[in-house]
């Protein structure tokens, strides 16, 4: 008899999904996506073998400055007109001791759909005041942009280019379960 799975929905009041890529090779621009949702299917509070799947809005995106969050949603990077959803399917969860995972999964950008390898952080569990019961989680890796299309950049006099084509993702994540 198969085990009823647990659903855990994202709380987007306490999570947060950023980014950072070196800007001229000398600094790190930081930016993150403001709307995105996340569902996770686990055997009760076991994640061992959990199911993920995410949703990004791609013209969410704010780097703190509107001509370069405008340039972003053109198609020279996300193309958020014709391609409004980034989208994250697992493909399998590692549990690699107590507080660490790895996932694996496919990652959907601008048409097309590549494996990530991301490190995860357990946090714990935790009963808010309200009574519901939240599991929290750390997330991070790195992707290179250009194996999904987004290949725009410009040459600098001294060598190098403008912006990197390695980008460092981190998530905050709380999860509800739900009842």
């Amino acid at each position: 008899m198969e085990t009823k799975k647990t659903k855990w929905t994202l709380d987007p009041t306490h999570s947060e999904l950023t980014f950072k890529v070196k800007h001229l090779m000398i600094t790190n621009v930081k930016g993150e996506f403001r709307k995105f949702d996340a569902v996770v299917e686990s055997d009760g509070d076991d994640f061992s073998n959990a199911s993920v799947s995410a949703t990004i809005d791609a013209s969410s995106i704010d780097t703190n400055n509107a001509d370069r969050d405008g340039h972003l949603k053109s198609a020279d990077f996300f193309d958020a007109e014709n391609h409004p959803e980034i989208t994250f399917e697992s493909t399998g969860l590692t549990k690699l001791d107590d507080a660490n995972y790895q996932l694996k999964g496919l990652l959907g950008m601008k048409g097309e759909k590549k494996e990530v390898v991301l490190d995860v952080d357990f946090g714990g569990f935790v009963k808010d005041p309200y009574g519901n019961e939240k599991a929290g989680f750390s997330i991070s890796g790195k992707i290179n942009r250009k194996d999904w299309g987004l290949n725009w950049n410009a040459a600098l006099e001294t060598g190098g280019v403008m912006v990197s084509d390695e980008v460092r993702l981190n998530g905050e994540v709380q999860l509800v379960k739900q009842v």
